[in-house]
């Protein structure tokens, strides 16, 4: 039971820190009047504490560290208290019983949510394949550095040129709870899933208070668990080939109707509801839970919750000028975190508040204060951040743009034209556009307030559906040819999954309070027979990837190495535990995706030279890392003790790696010069790994 321990004790500081933020969060939400905001409080301390410790640290004035994190959180507990204090009166009244009593339970969610996706990480807790040694490294540097920004551990001696602030807030956790980082990747993925669990429940509960105030709890908790399943967990409309023949790999998969033959769930692949449209990507967050990479999008479900929470707060009360700043700092925490998610929320921003207070001068001077906001709050991150985003394409531009190639930030590529047919995005999206339909539908003129807290809705289905749109048209230049527009459907889907998802649950609940009992009945069947194929994506995906969860539990991430390569295990083990600060280390160099760079990755000590592919994205130029790689080769099996010297100082290299890949990469590998330059520090058990100290 050691992974239920681990995490109970994880799970105590979580538990400390919400506790410890309640008085603030109960003084934003208090107009929620079900739970007072409660799971979010947790969110604003990891969020607010992570925030300013990156600030602290990025102005050298404290460096991150386990006491200083403590120190922050003893400020912020101080000001929480003296919140507190200005509104005893209101904590101490009679109807807190009742709070109470809610609150436990959605502690209770969190932590059965908050321990299930332990478990289910506990069946296969590998930090290996896909992107994880990317997200790990980071969290890694993070953890190794005193100030910020962070070194690249696959570019020394730069420092990360990506979007890090989320796996600043994973380190921030890691440090916190002093558990080991290969435990915590684990789980600060179960704590992303229970915090998005409890603020899904959270925002519906609330949302339909406002609707309803007296509405029977246990209904309240019905419909929050139905939102909090289907934004978490549920799929798209493509589990409707588990009735199919399946469709094996081919560049256009058959249509559904032409393969219909009866259930066959063996045929059905889970991966593809995400990679559906043909050089496209549409993940949702049930799959990135499942495949495990923590990367900015998933490090920022809980913080687009919170805005959502936001925005739903200001179009539905009284006006103040401190929304604007406060949704300011939030687009900027998104900007950091996942880039494409500042400008969404920048722009769903403006387009709420146009709606609550039209052209207006309030709203203009909300829009100076949001942008003014974003630029302050994000300058920590973009002061040593250079964008690599080199331009906006337009979608099969016509002949007469094509020609003239380029028109200031846009750009008229020839080749790049992609078109997804209308039946393929029905199957992604076709669930959120039928409860969008049946919102319509279901629609209520009983009063004013009803009316505006409808418009909300009709606002988040639209913007969501613009966002699926938008690939159609445009997309963010990137190094990807034929995927040219793959990573702007991938983060604008993304978000309009989660928008249209708490909307979808708002809409059946406008649907069991119809009163004309024929249209409540019909709306209901054709709701629950599109969110069928929804819910039951997790009955698949899950044991696909973790099996019949039967396996004893374990969450180290590491564990893969004491089968795939044990040698590796010892020489991580030995530079985590005697080797302090971020000396470049030398280990073979390989290509994205693969197992290459798994050194500095468990160890967070910068290379030479890394994954290509993400260095050429984050850099803008392929020669970042290609130029290197025959220095690392050189490095490794040149003769010459001279140019082997010559490199070491160039790069300022302190530790060789020699194990298995070296071996494989570099044929010729010269150990023995090793020797002679400098000193043997380990020998792995089974001989095939060592480490080396030259300088």
């Amino acid at each position: 039971m050691d992974w239920l321990f681990a995490s109970l004790n994880y799970y105590i500081y979580i538990l400390v820190v919400g506790v410890a933020f309640f008085p603030l969060a109960r003084r934003i939400f208090s107009r929620f009047s079900f739970d007072s905001g409660y799971p979010f409080a947790k969110v604003l301390a990891i969020l607010l504490v992570s925030y300013a410790t990156y600030v602290l640290g990025t102005l050298k004035i404290l460096p991150f560290a386990r006491w200083s994190i403590f120190l922050t959180i003893g400020i912020f507990a101080l000001i929480n208290y003296l919140i507190f204090e200005r509104s005893r009166e209101k904590f101490s009244t009679s109807s807190n019983y009742k709070l109470l009593s809610v609150i436990i339970f959605e502690e209770f969610l969190f932590l059965i949510s908050f321990l299930f996706w332990a478990f289910v990480r506990s069946q296969e807790p590998s930090i290996q394949s896909l992107e994880k040694f990317m997200d790990f490294g980071f969290m890694n540097s993070i953890l190794r550095s005193d100030y910020f920004p962070p070194a690249d551990i696959w570019y020394a001696p730069l420092p990360i040129n990506y979007y890090y602030f989320g796996h600043l807030t994973g380190a921030f956790l890691i440090r916190l709870t002093g558990v080991v980082p290969a435990v915590g990747y684990n789980l600060i993925l179960a704590t992303i899933f229970g915090l998005a669990v409890t603020q899904v429940f959270s925002l519906i509960a609330n949302i339909i208070m406002t609707y309803q105030p007296k509405i029977k709890r246990a209904l309240l908790i019905i419909f929050g668990l139905l939102g909090a399943f289907i934004v978490n967990l549920g799929g798209n409309l493509h589990t409707i080939y588990v009735f199919t023949r399946g469709y094996p790999n081919e560049s256009t998969p058959t249509p559904f109707w032409q393969i219909l033959s009866g259930y066959n769930p063996l045929q059905y692949w889970y991966p593809n509801a995400t990679r559906f449209i043909p050089f496209t990507i549409h993940e949702f967050p049930s799959y990135s839970y499942v495949v495990a990479d923590l990367h900015g999008h998933v490090f920022d479900i809980p913080f687009v919750l919170l805005t959502l929470g936001i925005l739903f707060l200001i179009f539905t009360g009284k006006w103040s000028w401190k929304w604007p700043v406060f949704l300011g700092f939030l687009t900027a925490v998104h900007y950091m975190t996942n880039a494409f998610d500042g400008p969404i929320y920048i722009l769903l921003a403006v387009l709420v508040l146009f709606f609550l207070l039209k052209w207006s001068l309030r709203f203009i001077f909300s829009l100076v204060i949001i942008f003014v906001s974003f630029i302050v709050f994000s300058l920590p991150f973009s002061s040593h951040f250079t964008p690599f985003i080199s331009g906006i394409g337009l979608n099969c531009a016509p002949n007469f743009l094509l020609d003239l190639g380029r028109i200031g930030p846009f750009l008229f590529e020839r080749g790049n034209c992609q078109a997804s047919p209308f039946w393929m995005l029905f199957i992604l999206w076709g669930f959120f556009w039928i409860s969008f339909v049946l919102f319509i539908f279901a629609r209520s003129k009983a009063t004013k307030q009803i009316q505006s807290l409808d418009k909300f809705f009709l606002i988040l289905f639209s913007f969501g559906t613009f966002l699926i749109i938008i690939p159609e048209f445009f997309y963010i230049k990137d190094i990807y040819p034929a995927h040219f527009r793959a990573n702007t459907m991938f983060k604008l889907g993304y978000q309009a999954f989660m928008m249209m998802g708490i909307a979808s649950t708002v809409t059946f609940f406008k649907i069991k309070e119809l009163k004309i009992k024929w249209k409540r009945v019909l709306l209901t069947g054709i709701w629950i027979f599109f969110a069928f194929f929804v819910v039951i994506y997790p009955i698949f995906s899950i044991p696909s990837y973790y099996g019949a969860l039967d396996r004893t539990p374990n969450l180290d991430g590491a564990n893969w190495f004491t089968t795939s390569y044990p040698e590796d295990r010892e020489i991580v083990d030995y530079l985590n535990a005697e080797v302090f600060g971020q000396p470049v280390i030398l280990e073979a160099q390989g290509d994205s995706y693969t197992d290459y760079e798994r050194i500095s990755a468990f160890t967070g000590l910068p290379t030479v030279a890394g994954w290509w592919v993400h260095e050429w994205l984050w850099r803008g130029s392929s020669d970042v890392v290609g130029e290197r790689i025959p220095e690392v080769s050189a490095l490794y099996e040149s003769n010459s003790i001279e140019e082997t010297t010559s490199l070491i100082e160039k790069y300022q290299i302190k530790y060789v790696i020699i194990s298995r890949l070296e071996r494989q990469k570099y044929p010729n590998l010269n150990e023995e010069k090793f020797s002679k330059i400098g000193r043997l520090l380990l020998r792995s058990t089974n001989g095939f790994g060592a480490l080396y100290q030259v300088n």
